[in-house]
């Protein structure tokens, strides 16, 4: 699943390190904390390396 904005591919590969354990799960927060909980590791890597080439800051519209 790819990420829809630069904001969740970023937010996406903090929660890759931090499942990874090169980031401490307690500096999470907003929506890379609910990335951690949610979703497994293979996934995480699908969202984080998503290409930011042409992808907004952030997308109001995805759910």
């Amino acid at each position: 699943m790819p990420a829809h904005s630069e904001a969740q591919q970023k937010a996406a590969g903090a929660a890759l390190a931090a499942r990874r354990g090169e980031q401490k799960v307690s500096e999470l927060d907003g929506a890379a904390r609910s990335m951690y909980d949610s979703m497994d590791e293979s996934e995480l890597e699908a969202m984080a390396a998503t290409s930011r080439k042409d992808k907004p800051k952030h997308d109001n519209h995805s759910s």
